[in-house]
């Protein structure tokens, strides 16, 4: 019985451990990333839903910055965030779960440890069209926090960063998968 015990203790202990070592990968991979300096996502109305726009990702100086135009919404707060898969289908689920390789808890953007993919909440205004600029350090485009390939989505309700692991931000109104951008001269 103490043999089975010692060897969960073991496996629980990798499994922490995971999150840890996503970290440090990520830290070293940004040292050195060559290569990938912007990456965007069209965003593609899911069934019943009229939400489109454009995600824009760029590398500087270690951190990424992203532009995000989204029309067709309702007004007021929807949750926006980078999930697991790039792929689309009717009710945007085949995007999977919050992209997370460091295996941390849901939280808000401005969060230390939080999953990578948690981008906040985007708001639309009376018409319906919401803008978003943020700096972030947590994603990259190399290595355990790389999101090319990735899903965008924005969700029908706001995110109340709290409720694990969605932040019980709703039905999901577009999706995009993050593909790599040829920088313009």
């Amino acid at each position: 019985m103490t043999i089975h015990r010692g060897a969960a203790v073991l496996a629980l202990c990798g499994l922490v451990g995971i999150g840890a070592q996503a970290r440090a990968q990520h830290a070293e991979t940004k040292k050195a990333a060559p290569g990938i300096t912007k990456a965007v996502a069209v965003l593609v109305p899911t069934k019943n839903s009229k939400v489109e726009g454009r995600v824009t990702f760029t590398e500087d100086g270690g951190k990424i910055k992203v532009h995000a135009v989204i029309t067709g919404l309702t007004p007021g707060k929807h949750g926006f965030h980078v999930h697991q898969f790039g792929t689309w289908s009717e009710d945007g689920m085949a995007t999977g779960g919050h992209f997370n390789p460091t295996e941390d808890k849901h939280a808000d953007v401005t969060a230390a440890m939080r999953h990578v993919g948690d981008l906040g909440n985007i708001t639309a205004d009376e018409s319906g069209k919401a803008t978003l600029e943020l700096e972030d350090s947590h994603l990259s485009f190399h290595g355990a926090n790389s999101i090319i390939g990735r899903g965008v989505v924005v969700h029908e309700k706001a995110d109340d960063f709290v409720t694990q692991p969605t932040g019980a931000a709703g039905g999901r109104l577009a999706v995009g998968t993050i593909a790599i951008a040829q920088p313009t001269p």
